[in-house]
């Protein structure tokens, strides 16, 4: 699989089944972000690994996973098995400048995910104050985003559109994302 292939092959997953990604596969999706680019090469992020189902129900209401979807709220048993907290160590590099870093650590840990069978979703709308006191973190670090990782229980596609671009799941339950056309999203001067 090409990096482009991978690239149009992954899709943010929602719904996922109850089985747990091996370790050693979840060692190596971090292991993707840790290789990536830093800004300056300072890698201020540190990663957590939460694959316990005590911890996840904790976490759970603090967590928002779909936006479009205003009818759906996901049952426990349909999220992710397993999460990686992208962590800011202060102590290195300020959070609001290291916003940059953590979309190239998610990006890189979402192809990983993918190159290895599983499917990932990017959480940005959490509680990330809640998020740091259920992982009892060091006050340090910043909870950034976190990455849920899972085996799927959907199938996604995406298609051009020039119109509505909210995400849908149809009656099946898969997802169905609009992305804008490439003529929508190229500037030439």
């Amino acid at each position: 699989m090409t990096v482009y292939e991978a690239v149009k092959a992954r899709h943010t997953i929602r719904k996922f089944t109850q089985e747990k990604p091996a370790r050693e596969d979840l060692l190596q999706i971090v292991d993707s972000a840790r290789l990536a680019p830093y800004g300056a090469n300072m890698q201020p992020l540190k990663y957590a690994i939460v694959t316990d189902e005590e911890k996840r129900r904790e976490l759970y209401p603090f967590i928002k996973y779909a936006g479009f979807l205003k009818d759906w709220d996901p049952k426990f048993e349909e999220c992710p098995t397993a999460f990686i907290a992208i962590l800011n160590d202060t102590s290195i590099k300020p959070t609001a400048k290291s916003e940059c870093d953590s979309g190239i650590a998610l990006a890189s840990m979402c192809l990983a995910a993918q190159e290895l069978g599983y499917g990932s979703v990017c959480l940005g709308a959490i509680n990330r104050a809640e998020i740091k006191r259920v992982l009892d973190l060091d006050g340090k670090y910043d909870v950034t985003y976190l990455l849920g990782i899972g085996y799927p229980a959907q199938t996604g596609e995406t298609f051009d559109c020039t119109g509505d671009l909210k995400y849908y799941f149809d009656g099946d339950g898969n997802v169905h994302v609009p992305k804008r056309t490439m003529a929508e999203v190229l500037v030439e001067g």
